[in-house]
Order: structure tokens, then sequence, then C-alpha cells
């Protein structure tokens, strides 16, 4: 058993010393391209400074003979591309089972590790998975004289990983995130959707039959039926499991890049349930994650006025004929704490929220 005093003790002489918070910076898209795409490579350079989070994906999408291209793709990417401030550099490295791996993290963390700030993990099983990468960061980065910690995000893409999300939120500090991985874990839990991400037609409730004339349910009329969202479960349980270890819950990817209705809806739901962010895999997807992962004017204006009616967060208030108490404020200040934190990158934010206070 590792001992508490020495979880926050670097795992390699001369490694940086690991985080004791995760920092808090807006992540509300997590762009993926593909840097052994020339075309998509040249793209990034301009996105930088629109989106919250470019990655750099080197697994799934990436043909196998394609593989170190995308590598050294990303290399050239990080070494070449000024990110300043409010663009975050991930990348999603091989699976820990591949033939892969192995190079991603040692070529990246010795050639970018300076520029790289999150490597995201594929299919996680346990935390003995972030065991393994997190002593292997260590040693990379005190052989290339990192000065912080490369933070390592994981998805969640199988029924294993599920059942020990709790573990793994809590394996390392390095530990950032967790993503949702809806496809490879309807396949691992044998579910029967082709979909990757969102709801599914036949996944519903009915509504119970009306009774005809002689009190006789009538099983044959009309009954009006609602599209139940397959993911709720699973997504429910990882915030909780990120919450209570400090790190951040994301929705995955949403495959259905046209119908941007259904793709708002899911990212919508997935950010009532705790989510801070989620991928987006085509631009049109960008807008959509921006506006919901975002509080609206008037969820930040009502915050505002709960705050300010409650004074010293005790006893409760009545205000628009609902009562607020100490748990409203609690809950208006999660609001406004993350305003707060998009409104100082986001420029237009901060104008739209002033405008909304004024």
């Amino acid at each position: 058993m590792r001992p508490a005093k020495d979880f926050f003790a670097p795992l390699a002489v001369g490694a940086p010393a690991p985080v004791h918070e995760v920092p808090a910076r807006p992540a509300r898209m997590i762009h993926f391209f593909d840097p052994s795409n020339p075309k998509m490579a040249a793209k990034v350079p301009d996105m930088v400074g629109t989106v919250d989070v470019l990655l750099g994906n080197l697994e799934d999408a990436v043909k196998a003979e394609s593989k170190e291209a995308a590598r050294e793709g990303l290399v050239r990417i990080g070494r070449d591309t000024d990110f300043g401030e409010h663009t975050q550099l991930w990348t999603r490295v091989n699976a820990l089972d591949s033939p892969w791996v192995l190079d991603d993290l040692t070529t990246l963390v010795t050639e970018i590790g300076d520029t790289l700030d999150v490597i995201m993990v594929p299919k996680v099983q346990g935390p003995e998975d972030i065991h393994y990468v997190d002593r292997l960061l260590a040693q990379l980065e005190a052989k290339a004289g990192i000065e912080r910690p490369i933070l390592v995000h994981a998805i969640l893409e199988t029924a294993r990983g599920v059942a020990n999300v709790e573990e793994i939120c809590g394996a390392s500090p390095r530990m950032q995130g967790i993503s949702l991985g809806p496809a490879d874990l309807a396949a691992d839990r044998r579910m029967k959707t082709t979909r990757v991400g969102g709801g599914h037609p036949g996944y519903l409730v009915r509504q119970d039959p009306v009774a005809g004339a002689d009190g006789t349910p009538d099983y044959a009329g009309e009954r009006p039926h609602f599209q139940q969202d397959l993911w709720h479960y699973t997504i429910a349980r990882m915030v909780d499991a990120c919450a209570m270890h400090g790190i951040f819950p994301y929705y995955g990817p949403f495959g259905d890049i046209k119908d941007t209705v259904a793709c708002e809806d899911q990212f919508r739901n997935a950010f009532l349930l705790g989510c801070v962010g989620t991928w987006t895999l085509h631009p049109v997807q960008v807008d959509i994650a921006k506006r919901v992962f975002s509080p609206t004017a008037e969820d930040v204006a009502h915050a505002r006025r709960v705050k300010e009616a409650m004074g010293d967060g005790t006893g409760a208030v009545m205000l628009d004929g609902k009562m607020e108490d100490d748990a409203s404020l609690k809950q208006c200040l999660v609001i406004l704490e993350l305003a707060d934190r998009l409104a100082a990158t986001d420029p237009e934010l901060a104008e739209l929220y002033a405008q909304k206070e004024a």
C-alpha cells in the first residue's frame, strides 16, 4: 500500500512535484484533429484561441499505417504552434495494450512535453493502468527536464472501467478528468446500438393505455412514448466519481454530425448533470459546445440576485415567489464560479454577462 504522505511525492528522481489541485481551465470543447492529415494539421494555428482544447488524436480514426505519421505530425505542431494562454494542447495516445503507445509516450513527452497539457488514455480498465502511465510519465519528465507535470485524462469505455471508475479517478494526482466513450462502451457491454453517443428510438417508456368506454384498457389505442437517454446512468456515476476526487467529467463524441439538434440536446443533458465539456469532432459542433457548456446570461443574472438576497448565506428568502435558502445559494455559486472562470478568457461572454448585470 502506498502511504498517503507519499501520494504527492514525485515518482521519479528529478520529476516535477505532482499538482495538489487540478487547474480549473476552461475546456468546454475538446476538439479532435488527425495530425497525419495535412489539411487538418494546417488548420490548427487558425483554431488557436477559438477553442478551449485542441487534441491531436493518435488512436481510433487513425489507420495503423498512419500511426507514426500522426505522432510525428503532432510533434511538429507542438513545436511550431504558439497556443497562447487560452488554448490547451492535448493528445489521445493509443491504447495501453497496443504496439504504439510506448513510442507515443516516450516521443511526445521528450519532444514536446513542455507544450503538452494533458494526455488522454483510452480504454482505462482500472487504477493499475493509471499507475503505469503515472510512473512512466514521471521518468520521462525527469529525463526531459519538464518542470510541470503533464496531466492524465481517462476515457471510460469498458464495463470494467465503469465498475472501477471511483478508483480510476483517485489513482494519481495527475488525474485531470474522465470522458465517456459511448461506442466502445456499448460494444463492451453488448448493448444493441450502433450509434456513437446520443439516444436510441428503441430505448423508451410508453404511457399507460387509456381506458375505453367500458373501463377496459385500450391496448391497441394511441399511446405516446418518450425516448430515454442510454447514457444517463453512466454519466451520473462518472460525474459523482469525478466530483468526489476533485477532477472534471466530460461527455464524449456525438457521431451524427448533421443532427445538430440532437447533439445540442445530448450536450445539454451532460452539462446539466455536471459535465464541464465535451468532445467536438467537426467545426459545427464547436459553437454548440461553447454555447451549451457556458451558463446562460439569464442563469448568471438569477444566481447574482440570489447571492445578493441571501446576504450572509443563512436563513431563507422569497424571490419571485420561490424560496431560496443556503442550498439554493450553493447551487448559484457553482454557476457564478463557472461564469467568472469562462468570462476571464472569453471576451464575448464577459460582455454578455456584464450587460445582463446592468
